[in-house]
C-alpha cells in the first residue's frame, strides 16, 4: 500500500504535520494531526486530535471531539463515538522518571461517546458503552460499562447479541 505523506497543513483551521495518509482518507476540517499513520479509507470527524506514533488501521471512523495521545494503536474497521479520552499516563511514576503507556485496540472495536481509555489492550470485536471509563484489558468478544468498566456480556467470537 503506498502512502502519501502530508507534511504541512495550508489551512490556519487545523495543523498535519507529517501524517502517512493511506488511499480514500476523508479528515474534516478543525483537526490536528502530528506524526501519525492512517490506513485506508478512514475517516477522522471535526475538532480530534491525533498525536504521534500513533497507528490508525484500515476503514476506521473517528468522530468528533476524540483526543487519541502517543503510543495508542487502533485496529481495523473500528468505530470510535464522540468524545473519546485516551490517556497515555498512570501517574504512578515521579514526572522525572515519566514512562509512556501504550494501548492497543483490536479489530472491529467500538467506543462508546464520552468513554475514557487508559493504557491497556481491548481485544477483536469489544464494545465499551457510553461513558465508560476502561482502566484494565477488556478481552475480545465482550461489552464493557460503567466507572471503572465491568464486563457485562461475553459473545462467542463472530456473534453479536445487541444490549
Amino acid at each position: 500500500m503506498d502512502k502519501k505523506l502530508i507534511m504541512q497543513s495550508d489551512s490556519v483551521k487545523q495543523q498535519i504535520r507529517n501524517v502517512s495518509v493511506g488511499e480514500n482518507v476523508k479528515i474534516m476540517p478543525f483537526v490536528n494531526l502530528y506524526e501519525c499513520e492512517l490506513g485506508d479509507d478512514v475517516f477522522i470527524g471535526p475538532f480530534v486530535e491525533i498525536q504521534g506514533c500513533v497507528k490508525i488501521g484500515n476503514r476506521t471512523r473517528i468522530s468528533s471531539h476524540t483526543f487519541i495521545c502517543e503510543g495508542v494503536e487502533i485496529g481495523d474497521d473500528c468505530f470510535l463515538a464522540h468524545g473519546i479520552m485516551f490517556i497515555n499516563d498512570k501517574y504512578t511514576e515521579s514526572r522525572d522518571s515519566w514512562i509512556l503507556r501504550k494501548t492497543k485496540i483490536g479489530n472491529n472495536v467500538r467506543i462508546g461517546s464520552n468513554s475514557t481509555i487508559l493504557p491497556v489492550e481491548i481485544g477483536d470485536n469489544a464494545i465499551i458503552g457510553a461513558g465508560a471509563v476502561v482502566t484494565k484489558d477488556v478481552p475480545a468478544n465482550t461489552t464493557v460499562v460503567g466507572n471503572p468498566a465491568k464486563i457485562i456480556v461475553s459473545r462467542s467470537p463472530g456473534v453479536w447479541n445487541g444490549m
